[in-house]
């Protein structure tokens, strides 16, 4: 499986490497109020998609703390009931404790 990976890996490198060598042309990209940037189409194709998963990782960030936090609480709860379950065990094998005798 991992030959399989790396052979995956290398076809997609080199279909990569392909297309930006094929694609060095000078593009000019237009931006609002007159703006505009001249650069090699697949530097501006990498730059918008590195900033693209940037942006996705960013909005995954609170929702990977909100994560961390339930885990911790359900770890804290899965304690107290695991403390619980061994306190009624060793309550359960203990010899019962003798009712007070009366001495007449």
């Amino acid at each position: 499986m991992k030959i399989i990976s790396r052979i995956i890996t290398l076809i997609l490198f080199i279909a990569f490497f392909g297309f930006a060598i094929k694609n060095d042309q000078i593009v000019t990209l237009q931006y609002f109020f007159g703006y505009q940037q001249s650069a090699p189409l697949v530097i501006l194709l990498l730059v918008f998609f590195l900033s693209g998963g940037v942006l996705g990782i960013l909005a995954m960030v609170p929702m990977v703390y909100r994560h961390k936090r339930d885990i911790s609480k359900h770890k804290k709860t899965i304690a107290e009931i695991e403390s619980e379950r061994l306190a009624a065990q060793r309550a359960s094998t203990e010899a019962p404790q003798p009712d007070s005798v009366r001495n007449i």
